[in-house]
């Protein structure tokens, strides 16, 4: 059997094409998994410009941003430019998972864990992308823009976990602590998530319904549910305090002890700045600042839980198996 030209096999299989050319370094895919963990990030702050600016609608159609523009027009002017610069920070974001799954792919041997988990940061982009459009058409509904959210905490959560595979090799996880302790450590993951989502909930029914005009809110009193977002984060505290002093009484080895304290100290900042905003009528800035915060509060979460186990790096040299211009992405 003959085998395809090399310009047909790079059109049928770039990745693979790719790979048999170049091999990153591990730095290169380390640098890599941090770019895409950053951007992850960076789009949910510029996404909270958008709202804090009520510049929700500033494009008021998708993906084009008038019916006759693609890009903004003058006529759109401080709140077209937001918005739009926020589209475009997608592409950007899209770029940096692209380098991940490029890296991972190009590594010899073949991270094919980190590959996978790559195309799961591809997937979230594309379905938060298309809800952004759904959000924008129906006129910035509360309940999408809360979806729009909790998935870019989902693409936190998969970047965050490849950013710490790329530190370890792909044999199976080992547990560093007793079973109860991880147990602890997924209780602490879930009322984080609980955390966040109450967070959406008080978002969408207070004051920053991210454009000028009139929005739609949620149908519940802000401060109730406030109080409700206090009580969860408080809930947060107490285990994120438990974990920290269960890991001290197991003898946990040092680095997972201290991502437990670099979580209490994220939580002490996060929750003054929320009584703050909450006392001082939510200012923009604040409440800026409360959003950065809530990203790195799940990303110290996820640390803590990830540091529980590990996989030896030595186990990941050994070299692939099989052609590697004939392989699959």
């Amino acid at each position: 059997m003959h085998k395809a030209p090399h310009t047909i096999g790079a059109v049928l299989n770039p990745f693979a094409y790719i790979a048999s050319r170049w091999t990153p370094s591990p730095r290169i895919v380390r640098r890599a998994a941090a770019a895409a963990l950053l951007m992850s990030v960076a789009i949910v702050i510029t996404g909270g410009a958008v709202r804090l600016t009520g510049s929700g609608l500033g494009c008021d159609t998708w993906p084009k941003c008038t019916d006759d523009s693609l890009v903004a027009t003058p006529a759109q002017g401080f709140h077209g430019a937001i918005e739009f610069g926020n589209r475009m920070l997608t592409y950007v974001l899209s770029a940096a998972v692209g380098w991940v799954i490029l890296a991972a792919r190009s590594a010899k041997p073949w991270r094919t864990a980190l590959t996978k988990l790559g195309w799961v940061q591809f997937v979230i982009v594309m379905a938060n992308a298309v809800l952004g459009g759904i959000t924008v058409m129906t006129g910035l509904n509360p309940y999408s823009v809360a979806g729009h959210f909790l998935l870019a905490t989902a693409l936190i959560a998969v970047t965050t976990v490849t950013w710490q595979r790329t530190q370890e090799g792909d044999s199976a996880p080992r547990p560093r602590v007793p079973g109860p302790v991880r147990k602890l450590a997924w209780a602490m993951l879930a009322a984080t998530f609980v955390l966040i989502a109450a967070g959406t909930v008080v978002t969408g029914s207070g004051p920053h319904a991210g454009d000028r005009s009139e929005i739609r809110r949620m149908p519940f009193d802000w401060s109730a549910t406030a109080h409700v977002h206090a009580v969860a984060a408080w809930v947060v505290c107490a285990l994120a305090v438990a974990m920290w002093l269960v890991l001290r009484v197991v003898d946990a080895p040092l680095d997972t002890r201290a991502r437990a304290r670099d979580l209490l100290f994220v939580l002490l900042a996060q929750g003054g700045i929320g009584y703050v905003q909450f006392f001082t009528e939510l200012p923009e800035l604040l409440v800026a600042a409360h959003m950065l915060g809530s990203c790195l509060v799940w990303i110290a979460v996820l640390r803590v839980a990830l540091s529980l186990r590990e996989r030896p790096a030595g186990q990941a040299e050994i070299p692939a198996q099989g052609d590697p211009q004939l392989s699959t992405v």
